[in-house]
Order: structure tokens, then sequence, then C-alpha cells
């Protein structure tokens, strides 16, 4: 397991040394086709498209990798609010640390892990994860980007959380659907069970620091790569994307 405490930002087009296989070259043409037809998510990488999302700490990625070499993310829905920023900006704050975290040769190799803490979902989220939002992000999960999808975890989930679920679901592969697990109100025992508890924050039954001050950490992170995620801005004319 090791300790990849956020560092510099990469350089300007800079990715993994390793020749990439036929396999990564088909996920980085399909990733190229998607970022092209969801200009909505991916034409504006800045962070200052969602500095308020950032800065309400909604967001973080833990300093250590788990046993299994994967990143591990977190998502916390209840500092979203729906009224200030759509679910395709929600998901840019997704796409900004997928283009800083596929820099890491580990990363490419042992894929990420997610944990959403749906404490706080409520209608108003649901009313945003439309069926051509959730096709967009199947397309992400499933073949359009080079990073493996380890493990879905979810915590919190209230009871109204599942149709919204059920309507993702079937357009996600096998693979992602055994990948996927629910812990309710249960995490602090049953995250355990995947994740190493020295990395998991104090606030998800771990000894790592609090979730609050890794979204900080990972923010801090985040804005230091202005000048890199702006360099992914440029559209195919070469001029940038001003959305």
């Amino acid at each position: 397991m090791n300790n990849n405490r956020p560092g510099a930002p990469p350089s300007s087009g800079s990715r993994a040394s390793a020749s990439p296989t036929p396999a990564i070259i088909r996920l980085l043409i399909n990733y190229h086709k998607w970022r092209q037809e969801c200009p909505e998510i991916s034409a504006n990488l800045r962070p200052s498209s969602i500095i308020g999302l950032l800065k309400n700490n909604y967001h973080a990625v833990l300093r250590s990798t788990d046993a299994a070499g994967s990143r591990v993310l977190i998502y916390r829905i209840g500092q979203w609010n729906p009224k200030e920023f759509s679910a395709y900006e929600v998901f840019r704050v997704s796409l900004i640390t997928s283009e800083l975290i596929v820099q890491e040769s580990e990363t490419q190799r042992n894929g990420i892990k997610a944990i959403f803490d749906l404490q706080g979902w409520c209608f108003s989220h649901a009313f945003q994860v439309t069926p051509s939002l959730a096709k967009k992000i199947s397309c992400v999960l499933t073949d359009s980007f080079p990073l493996k999808v380890r493990g879905i975890h979810f915590i919190n989930e209230p009871r109204f959380f599942r149709p919204v679920f059920t309507m993702i679901k079937p357009l996600l592969p096998e693979k992602i659907k055994q990948r996927i697990h629910f812990h309710s109100s249960s995490y602090m025992t049953s995250l355990a069970q995947f994740f190493p508890q020295s990395i998991l924050p104090l606030d998800l039954g771990g000894s790592g620091p609090s979730v609050d001050e890794l979204c900080e950490e990972w923010t801090q992170h985040i804005l230091q790569a202005e000048g890199y995620l702006q360099s992914l801005c440029v559209d195919l004319a070469g001029n940038s994307s001003q959305s």
C-alpha cells in the first residue's frame, strides 16, 4: 500500500511513460469522442467552473491507495446544492480528478474505487439524474476512460435512492454491477471489510484524517493543477473552450 499524498500537478500533456496497449488506445479514442459529444461536462475543466462544490468539501481522494493499489475517491452528496450546481457540473468534478490521477502509472494498472456518502440525498438530487445523464455516465464507467472502476460503495443511502439506481443499473456491464456495494448506515463496520482502516477517514470508521481535511487537501491539489486542466480545454480547432 503506497502513501500517495497529492504532489505537484502534472506538466501539460504528460502521461505515464509506458507504451499504451491497444486496449488503452481504444479507450483514449472512445474518451476523445465522448468529450466531443458531452461538452456540457467536459468542455470546461477549469477548477473555477466548480469552485463552489470544491470549497464546500464535496469531494476528496484518500492519501493512500488501498491494499490492491487502487485510488479511493469520496463524494458527499449532502454537500451538493442542486439549486446552485447541475448534475453535469457535479460529474465534472469526477472528470477533473480522473484527468489528474490517470497520470499515475500505478493507478492506470490498479484502477479506482469510489465511496458515495448519500447522507442528505433528496428528491431535488434525484430529479437531476436524467436518463440522458445516466447514459453518459455509464459510457465513462464502461469503455470511455482509461481508468478501471474496481469498486463503487454507497453509504447512508435512503430508501428512495434505489429507484434512481434502478434506472442506471441496466446501462452498466455485469462486471461493474458486481462491484457495487450498499452499506446503508452500518458502513463503520462494513467498509472495513473492503478497505484498510488505516487509510479510511475517522468519519468512516478509520484512523486517517477527517473527510473535511482530505477534501480541503484535494481541493488545493486541483487548484494547483489549474494550468494543466486549462490545457485540456482546448478543442479540436485549437481554441480554448469557454463553456
